[in-house]
């Protein structure tokens, strides 16, 4: 990759719904080879995909907590367990394996304190490689994930 890629990465991660044409002059490329770089950066599988950016407040998803869970083990059957539970739960926005004193970090989204108490007694607390879990609730977010800086 070289400075021209990672302006058009710059770029489309602001704006993923840039038309070529607009694209090309922004980086001074002609219209086909920037078409041409497009294409293998998706292709080497650097750009992943396009999508819109929602507003969790407008949609209705008020409650933003981060819950730090700690399973009873880390045999590859606990993790596989809790790992495929969290897979299937829609709240469940990220879930990233850390290190430290808890095994995961969970972000979640919920219309009310009362919707993901639910989530939290219901499913959560009854997946059977769950130790201990921490929830921290988010007051409000002052930076959000907008794009990798590229230099």
């Amino acid at each position: 990759m070289d400075a021209l890629d990672h302006r058009i990465l710059s770029i489309l991660q602001k704006d993923g719904q840039i038309s070529m044409s607009a694209l090309s002059e922004q980086v001074g490329l002609s219209l086909s080879a920037c078409h041409r770089r497009v294409k293998l950066l998706e292709a080497k599988g650097i750009i992943t995909g396009y999508a819109a950016r929602l507003s969790r407040k407008a949609l209705g998803f008020e409650v933003q907590v981060f819950m730090e869970v700690k399973l009873v083990s880390q045999r590859r059957e606990d993790t596989a367990a809790f790992e495929e539970a969290i897979s299937t739960m829609p709240e469940i926005l990220e879930c990233h394996m850390i290190s430290g004193e808890f095994d995961y970090l969970v972000r979640v989204a919920a219309r009310s304190p009362t919707d993901y108490e639910r989530l939290y007694r219901e499913r959560l607390s009854s997946i059977p490689s769950v130790s201990q879990m921490k929830t921290l609730l988010s007051l409000s977010t002052i930076k959000e994930f907008r794009g990798f800086h590229l230099g």
